[in-house]
């Protein structure tokens, strides 16, 4: 990259609609926030209005303990955008949290050879703006 080549920054969340907004504020705080349903207590990502598993319009946000374990990857090695270029390969993993949900995120700290279904994980936020800060988790390695 030539030293006139200037980097546009990665693209940041852009919610369109109100729990999409609390859900990324939670973040903001660093704090990985999931919707509880107030009637049967069932956790769920993504963030909407009625629980899948009763069918309530009642809950909570309750921040998630931020452990978890792999539960399937991908290794990333052509970036959909340029401005991943740098960080290829990266691992785009889905964690389930021991609150039962799901979510999809970057997985740090583990070389792809070594990765493995159930490889206990630990949140960490990665800060992009004073506004933003990205959940991610890195591998807890024995």
């Amino acid at each position: 990259m030539s030293e006139k080549t200037v980097r546009s920054p990665k693209p940041t969340p852009s919610p369109e609609n109100r729990l999409d907004e609390e859900f990324w504020s939670h973040c903001a705080d660093e704090r990985l926030c999931f919707q509880v349903c107030a009637s049967c207590e069932t956790w769920r990502h993504l963030p909407r209005s009625f629980c899948a598993h009763c069918g309530s319009g009642d809950w909570i946000w309750k921040e998630s303990s931020g452990l978890g374990r792999l539960y399937s990857w991908t290794v990333t090695h052509q970036p959909s955008l340029p401005q991943f270029l740098p960080d290829v390969p990266y691992i785009v993993a889905v964690i389930e949290l021991n609150e039962g949900v799901r979510m999809v995120s970057h997985l740090r700290g583990v070389e792809p050879e070594k990765l493995e279904i159930d490889l206990p994980v630990t949140l960490e936020f990665e800060r992009v703006s004073d506004a933003v800060a990205l959940p991610m988790f890195r591998a807890s390695l024995s």
